[in-house]
């Protein structure tokens, strides 16, 4: 901590790279979506998706946990009891996810239908279970607060599906195909624009306007040059990992910028180590594609 009482430098990038680097792993509503727009198989993907995942978790661990040594940070003995306890009473937070992943995969719930259950879910826990809300005073606030931030969003994606039918009735794939062709010769070349292209995207475009229309116009180029949809999906999801922590609309930054009530200057040079080294790993799924494709032949 410094002497203002907010976290240091090195936390403050910590924080902010985590609420990104779990995109890849279940139940990633955003794996789903460019599963469901690529038509490739959910299961494939998420399978695809699980080596990279906790790679970039690890790289991630490894550097924090490098600079809380660097920097002396007390260490605490792992106590087992204590872990087995805070297990016990976050139990029904850590259920969410296996009852969104159970409800999928098991054929129970569609994708939007798992998010009215969610919802669902987080009410009867918040509001029955914990109590931490009021029916009567949480309530109206939180449908407001909902509406408003669901109402943007929906904004945002009728203009992105509006581009992206606008593309595809102007043939832009089709020319964007030949044009890559005439120039790109080399699948390993390819790659690497299309990394370029996808950072690009990361740092201007959210990640759910950028699935709706980037992905109807990579999806021809990569069949093109053999590149495994699964791959492409994991190589793309992975770049807009790197778009939540780029300026100028990284969203990461923005929310720590809020939350930490630091300039957001200094939240973009407490990530820029982090995002140095999710850079390294999306360039080593994206040139080893055995670790993506590994999973899914070993669980068929």
């Amino acid at each position: 901590m410094t002497k203002a009482g907010y976290p240091a430098k090195s936390s403050i990038g910590l924080v902010t790279v985590a609420g990104s680097i779990g995109l890849l792993l279940p139940p990633s509503t955003p794996v789903i979506l460019f599963a469901i727009y690529a038509h490739t198989p959910i299961p494939d993907l998420f399978l695809g998706a699980l080596l990279p995942g906790l790679l970039l978790i690890a790289a991630v661990t490894f550097w924090g946990a490098r600079q809380g040594l660097k920097a002396g940070v007390g260490r605490q003995a792992f106590s087992t009891r204590e872990a087995l306890s805070a297990a016990w009473n976050a139990k029904w937070d850590l259920l969410l996810p296996v009852m969104i992943v159970a409800g999928i995969f098991g054929g129970y719930t569609a994708p939007v239908e798992a998010a009215a259950v969610t919802v669902l879910y987080a009410f009867i826990v918040e509001f029955l279970i914990h109590g931490d809300l009021s029916v009567t005073k949480d309530l109206p606030r939180i449908c407001v607060e909902c509406s408003t931030l669901v109402g943007g969003f929906l904004i945002i994606l009728s203009v992105a599906l509006g581009l992206t039918n606008y593309l595809d009735y102007a043939d832009l794939p089709v020319r964007a195909l030949e044009w890559v062709q005439l120039h790109v010769h080399s699948p390993a070349i390819f790659l690497l624009v299309l990394n370029l292209f996808l950072i690009i995207v990361g740092a201007l475009m959210d990640i759910y306007s950028a699935i709706l229309i980037v992905v109807p116009l990579i999806i021809p180029m990569a069949a093109a040059y053999g590149i495994n949809p699964v791959h492409l999906g994991v190589v793309f999801l992975a770049n807009m990992e790197l778009g939540y922590l780029m300026p100028p609309m990284g969203e990461n930054l923005f929310l720590s910028s809020y939350r930490f009530q630091q300039p957001l200057g200094r939240i973009c040079l407490a990530t820029a180590p982090y995002l140095l080294i999710i850079l390294l790993v999306v360039l080593l799924i994206t040139y080893v594609p055995a670790l993506t494709l590994s999973p899914i032949s070993w669980f068929r």
